[in-house]
């Protein structure tokens, strides 16, 4: 692990809505969370945000009646199946995950609309993404924020229902050590053993809770976000 990346911490979750999105965001509104206007991206698809603190949970998705807008994206299930980890330097990332061996693409520049202080800019990202997953069936990549100040809005993450952090991620995996050790090289980290053969990848202010499953292969499975008041509760993805 290098000193660069002790802090690798949680960017962001994505909940795969497809072509659904429309008929997702109210199912978050009704739960008390304040969702990001949807905005387009240069490759095509779409999201709206629930913006919490230091990290975010992504409804992401492309239009309907049009095909999947990246091919990255075109056959993933619905529900929660992506995790995002900040990187504040991407090229170095792209260098350290291709010199371990992983097959990587070269860093691309991401960009969308962003209503700020109701004056419309562009979010811009730097994201290091895989092409070939490190872990069959959980969708990883690397994304550095060039412009915070458009996702990360006061308003944005003042949420009727409380909500502040995401506190954990769980997941399922065959060999939970394994699948620990894999996703903790990844991300620049050390995994921990944890009671009942599971284990806790920690990601900043999160961690990633791995448990053993009999007959599946490895895969997301909840998000547990807390409140103002330390109240966890798992999010209702409506899949």
């Amino acid at each position: 692990m290098t000193a660069a990346a002790t802090a690798t911490e949680l960017d962001h979750a994505v909940i795969m809505v497809r072509d659904r999105l429309e008929q997702a965001a109210p199912h978050f509104e009704r739960q008390g969370y304040t969702l990001s206007e949807t905005e387009v991206h240069n490759l095509g698809s779409w999201n709206r945000l629930i913006v919490l603190e230091h990290s975010y949970v992504e409804l992401l998705g492309w239009p309907p009646g049009k095909p999947p807008a990246r091919k990255e994206i075109a056959d993933s299930p619905l529900g929660l199946e992506a995790l995002v980890l900040r990187t504040e330097d991407a090229e170095a990332t792209y260098e350290r995950l291709r010199a371990a061996g992983y097959a990587v693409n070269p860093v691309q520049v991401l960009t969308r609309p962003a209503k700020v202080a109701g004056q419309v800019m562009e979010a811009r990202f730097h994201t290091v993404r895989f092409a070939e997953q490190p872990i069959p069936g959980i969708r990883l990549y690397f994304c550095r924020h060039l412009t915070p100040a458009c996702v990360w809005q006061p308003a944005l993450m003042k949420h009727a229902n409380g909500a502040r952090a995401v506190a954990e991620v769980a997941a399922h995996g065959r060999d939970p050590a394994a699948l620990a050790a894999r996703f903790a090289d990844v991300a620049d980290v050390v995994a921990q053993p944890a009671e009942g053969g599971e284990w806790i990848v920690p990601l900043g202010h999160a961690r990633l809770r791995i448990r053993p499953s009999a007959g599946q292969g490895d895969g997301l499975d909840t998000l547990t976000l807390v409140d103002r008041d330390g109240r966890a509760s798992v999010l209702d993805t409506g899949f």
